[in-house]
């Protein structure tokens, strides 16, 4: 072997030593790194106490875990917004979104698409709930008298907490809730719908609109007393929540991963995984179930 060889030979060695191949790629650095990638990493939007939001959806992590053969991990969002711009960025890829943060995050990035939602999903509503010392009682008709009242909404970007009530207060005032509400409309800022509801129970505030969903869990747990915050008025139904799926799935995990991700959700009867959503069973969607959420919010000037 004469020296220009054994120069090359010792050059290959070397390669091989620090994992290159003979294209001059990092063959086990690469490996790798795509491992690292192939984690589907799962958020909601936190319209409870965030404490009690991580410990169950957990479940529903470890069940898709189990269901896909992947890894899968769950990553809390401190508030609405987060979810929507970390969805965003891709460092979550499914998200449980309410029906104005599924359009918001859904507009932001091309190709997401809503897959699946709860069976109760499609006809969703809120309550108005009030004090008892309102003297208040529930009445099919939109409570006008509220309007002298002390009024508080969820999030500021919650669906059924918000957008949904508002629209409900113009179409039955003519009047936006800032116009409508004499004493001005406060905002809970964390603990959404279960804020909402605390806070009416204790008097701090009169009325508050929030989730049905939530407040029905909270009597049944014991936590509301529905003798104390009642419910004085329920909305038309409208479409909600919503578990959106980023288009870097399918680039991820395979061709046709989203389809295999929407098929475990429907399929899923674990009632831990299904207890993160506060949904007894999961229904196929699709971005077009959320078009009169679009509408409003665009008529009253959530999106563009």
């Amino acid at each position: 072997m004469n020296t220009k060889q054994l120069l090359m030979s010792a050059a290959i060695g070397t390669a091989s030593i620090f994992g290159l191949s003979s294209c001059g790629e990092k063959t086990e650095e690469n490996t790798t790194s795509s491992n690292e990638k192939k984690v589907l990493v799962i958020t909601a939007i936190p319209d409870e106490k965030i404490s009690d939001q991580e410990l169950k959806y957990q479940a529903l992590a470890d069940y898709l875990s189990k269901k896909l053969d992947i890894t899968v991990e769950l990553s809390v969002s401190k508030d609405y917004s987060a979810a929507v711009n970390r969805f965003a960025n891709n460092e979550v890829q499914l998200v449980w979104f309410g029906g104005l943060t599924g359009v918001q995050a859904r507009n932001k990035v091309e190709g997401a698409v809503a897959i699946a939602q709860g069976k109760a999903d499609p006809n969703y509503k809120s309550y108005f709930i009030a004090h008892k010392d309102t003297g208040l009682e529930k009445s099919n008709e939109f409570p006008k008298e509220i309007a002298d009242m002390t009024f508080t909404f969820g999030s500021t970007k919650s669906t059924s907490g918000r957008l949904m009530p508002t629209w409900f207060i113009k179409q039955a005032t003519g009047q936006t809730p800032d116009e409508f509400f004499k004493k001005g409309v406060q905002f809970r800022k964390s603990g959404g719908h279960v804020a909402t509801a605390e806070v009416v129970q204790s008097g701090t505030v009169q009325v508050g609109a929030l989730s049905y969903k939530t407040y029905d869990k909270l009597v049944a747990d014991g936590k509301i007393d529905p003798t104390v915050a009642k419910i004085i008025w329920e909305t038309p139904s409208y479409a909600d929540y919503n578990f959106t799926a980023h288009p870097s799935l399918d680039k991820t995990f395979g061709e046709g991963f989203v389809d295999k991700l929407q098929q475990a959700l429907v399929e899923c009867d674990d009632e831990k995984a299904l207890g993160a959503i506060n949904r007894k069973s999961i229904i196929k969607a699709k971005n077009s179930d959320f078009d009169g959420i679009v509408k409003v919010a665009k008529e009253l000037g959530f999106i563009k």
